[in-house]
């Protein structure tokens, strides 16, 4: 245990970036509060600040750092340890910075707190709840083995690496515990997860993972985060199909509609590919939701290899697109490349993706006006469906993490509006 004299210490945690980070900054939030910290509320100060940070683009670098300067500013007195992507890639930089006591690279990331406090005994690195959600991320995998020309995640974070099947069995049914419903298996790339074989053991795959995770008692969602489509195997599918919990919808990467430009990126699979999956998917549950990744202005980007995307966008009709602005990371491929975009070029481009993203996200929401449509309340009112379409509930506040039947009345902008019919 942590000496008496640390006892009414209070931390702040900052996560930037993917769902990763958040389930790490998590984990670092169960360990301070097993050890006797108290995370500090609105206008409090700290004495321990952890930043988890993103470096997958200029700008997160940019909000990682700024980030940092604010919890300094606020918290004058704090110590600030950094980690995560940016401090594995700039660590010298980011240790001149004031108020940082302590830089830690991902590969001693879960080693943090016995680095801050080597005199105690430090809790396991893992999580109990999901703070302020009703969906909890569960870290299966780490690290990429793909090195696509545009990415410094691999240099970052280093090779695929997976948690072992029973320590995630264990932490889902102590999360289901805990009274969460809705869990996502998550990981940088998650269809390399083999679960970690011991010599002679064979490989676990993510299908296999997925009944398991699935059979746990409690849990009434289960969704698999970002993946690539040549990941997705029938035997991920017959699991899908075949297990009422697994949730009707997916983030399956495109990055491009333009077959050139998937090849000048060094993915690993073809549109054809993607739509293979996709009708795969569709077929056996007609109800599938699809959101995407698509990075706008990949250097050599033609007109038509856009329109392409474009393309790809309307025959899909994604759900939701994030939309990534190429980005030079140094010490990629793709930053030694020819025939960089102008910003301005890119920047238009991105206005014309983000329209089409929001007519297509809206026409596929406008198919369940007049449906009943069983919903999981997360906040303000606010939740979503099994295959991940966003509702606005009208009338009443209603409690958080239940779920609620709700007649579908209009289709909005951003979400479906609706009424509860049963609870």
């Amino acid at each position: 245990m942590i000496a008496t004299s640390m006892h009414k210490k209070r931390f702040k945690i900052a996560a930037l970036g993917c769902r990763t980070n958040q389930y790490e900054a998590q984990a670092f939030r169960d360990q301070l509060l097993a050890m006797g910290f108290e995370e500090a509320k609105e206008g409090q100060e700290a004495e321990l600040c952890i930043v988890n940070t993103c470096t997958v683009t200029r700008s997160a670098d940019e909000r990682s750092r700024h980030q940092i300067r604010s919890l300094h500013r606020e918290n004058p007195d704090s110590k600030i340890f950094v980690t995560g992507c940016m401090a594995e890639k700039q660590a010298p930089t980011i240790s001149k910075i004031g108020g940082v006591a302590g830089v830690v690279g991902n590969k001693d990331k879960e080693n943090l707190l016995k680095i801050a406090f080597p005199e105690v005994e430090v809790p396991e690195f893992k999580i109990e709840r999901f703070e302020a959600h009703t969906r909890a991320f569960v870290k299966v995998q780490d690290g990429c083995n793909s090195f696509c020309s545009y990415c410094i995640i691999p240099y970052v974070r280093g090779r695929s690496r997976s948690r072992r099947l029973e320590s995630i069995l264990d932490e889902v049914k102590g999360l289901v515990k805990n009274g969460f419903y809705e869990v996502v298996l998550t990981g940088i790339n998650i269809g390399d997860f083999d679960g970690a074989p011991k010599e002679g053991e064979k490989p676990v795959r993510l299908s296999e993972l997925t009944r398991e995770v699935s059979r746990i008692p409690g849990v009434q969602r289960l969704r698999i985060s970002s993946i690539d489509p040549d990941e997705v195997d029938d035997e991920l599918i017959d699991v899908l199909q075949s297990s009422a919990n697994c949730c009707p919808s997916m983030h399956i990467v495109l990055q491009s509609g333009s077959n050139s430009v998937l090849k000048r990126m060094r993915r690993k699979y073809t549109v054809q590919q993607f739509f293979d999956t996709v009708d795969r998917l569709k077929t056996a549950l007609p109800a599938f939701t699809f959101t995407t990744d698509i990075i706008v202005g990949f250097p050599g980007e033609t007109e038509e290899e856009f329109q392409e995307t474009l393309s790809v966008m309307d025959q899909v009709g994604f759900l939701k697109v994030h939309m990534f602005p190429y980005s030079k990371r140094e010490g990629t491929l793709a930053a030694r490349m020819q025939n960089h975009l102008e910003p301005d070029v890119i920047a238009a481009r991105k206005d014309i993706l983000l329209q089409k993203a929001s007519e297509n996200a809206f026409n596929q929401r406008n198919r369940y006006v007049g449906q009943t449509v069983e919903v999981l309340v997360e906040a303000h009112n606010y939740g979503h469906t099994a295959n991940f379409i966003p509702v606005q509930i009208e009338g009443p506040i209603l409690e958080k993490n239940r779920f609620v039947k709700v007649n579908i009345l209009e289709n909005q902008k951003e979400a479906l509006v609706g009424v509860v019919v049963s609870i």
